[in-house]
């Protein structure tokens, strides 16, 4: 079977003109499926041309291999085709971001067999100096050269040879620690200063997400059949999810449902803020009191963009003058006054939803200024020689 192959030209960030083209290979006698490939990066026409006169006289005597001149982008597109069924969608897009931000476009016109240590080192060395979370960026770009060796184009994979780079950085004097979750009397502060403002809505959210210590996208995720105000617990199975085509309903980030208890000034909040809903969505023709309601719904009575969470703290923060936190801090928060309090790394886990005990001690387990304070004081106690009893002479040390 035979297709037409043309040669196109297409311009790089430079202007500089470079040749393509686009060839079709056969098909796969194992599944059916037609095969092509993709040649790029010829300055000339002529040097196209040519490439494509070799790769279809090797087509035609049987001696092409494919995998021998793949791109990191051909064998990226391949890998990205299958990585979409295993992760939520928000989680694929973060990913494809990240690939297209800072990843094809320095390394995706590599052949794949010609990747060398040498060149994944100057691309780790180059993100280094611009990326705080380079190391994250380097994990991503070997994921594709690892794909490459299960599929049979490489043998190894060069990126597990790099060095990591060491970011220098200065310290000032006068550089205070910044972390990102609250004590307990800031905490009261915050949530004083939200009700303050006289938007019930803002209130009961960061009440809730302070007292529960659930995600923002569970939160907004949360329906009125969730909460039961009898024995005050909320149930949580599912969270906003972002997706090609908007904001979904998915599940929670370990996949597993939670129900947690609520202490009684937040069912109290939570009934006001339902009274108050029903009654200002009834003026726009929405009926809030049915099961499948969401508790903070958008004003179409939709689901919630998640990041408008943002701009609400933001404005307080800077209105009262208080301490950095984000939205997720009081997350953090939730889990170092759990720890505080006495709480069990098992409690804590179950409570915050995570997966295993390691996430829970790794990313949470903060140790507040009082925790502190309080580790040298035992230390001293510890250490501290009782004195001698009235009773004791100095026969004793003879």
């Amino acid at each position: 079977m035979s297709k037409q192959t043309t040669i196109k030209s297409y311009k790089l960030k430079s202007n500089a003109t470079r040749y393509m083209f686009h060839l079709y290979i056969g098909v796969d006698p194992l599944t059916g499926k037609e095969l092509s490939t993709t040649r790029r990066g010829f300055k000339t026409q002529k040097e196209a041309k040519d490439e494509m006169a070799k790769l279809k006289g090797e087509i035609r005597n049987g001696s092409y291999k494919k995998q021998a001149t793949e791109t990191y982008q051909d064998v990226y597109d391949i890998y990205i085709e299958h990585y979409e069924n295993t992760v939520q969608d928000s989680t694929f897009l973060k990913t494809v971001r990240i690939f297209k931000n800072h990843i094809l476009p320095t390394m995706g016109q590599y052949k794949i067999d010609k990747i060398d240590v040498a060149i994944c080192q100057k691309h780790v060395n180059q993100w280094a100096k611009k990326l705080k979370r380079f190391t994250m960026i380097k994990a991503y770009a070997a994921k594709v050269l690892t794909f490459a060796m299960k599929r049979g184009f490489i043998d190894r994979n060069p990126f597990d040879l790099v060095e990591i780079p060491v970011v220098k950085k200065q310290i000032s004097i006068d550089e205070e620690e910044n972390e990102n979750f609250y004590n307990r009397e800031q905490l009261v502060e915050l949530l004083d200063c939200f009700k303050k403002e006289n938007n019930l809505k803002r209130y009961a959210f960061f009440h809730l997400l302070a007292y529960s210590g659930m995600r923002k996208g569970e939160a907004f995720a949360l329906m009125w059949k969730d909460i039961n105000f009898t024995s005050s617990e909320i149930r949580i199975n599912k969270a906003i999810a972002r997706g090609e085509q908007g904001l979904y309903l998915g599940p929670t980030k370990n996949g597993l449902p939670r129900t947690i208890k609520l202490d009684k000034t937040t069912m109290q909040l939570l009934k006001e803020w339902k009274h108050e809903l029903a009654k200002e969505y009834l003026k726009h023709g929405y009926n809030t009191l049915k099961p499948n309601q969401f508790i903070f719904p958008n004003s179409e009575n939709q689901i919630h963009e998640p990041n408008k969470t943002f701009p609400w703290l933001i404005r307080i923060l800077k209105k009262y003058k208080l301490n950095p936190v984000t939205t997720h801090g009081l997350r953090h928060t939730h889990c170092s006054l759990l720890f505080e309090a006495g709480a069990t790394i098992k409690e804590v886990q179950y409570r915050l939803g995570h997966k295993d005990v390691k996430t829970t001690l790794d990313v949470y387990a903060h140790v507040t200024k009082k925790a502190r304070a309080e580790t040298i004081d035992k230390f001293e106690k510890y250490l501290t020689i009782l004195p001698l009893s009235d009773e004791v002479t100095d026969e004793v040390f003879d």
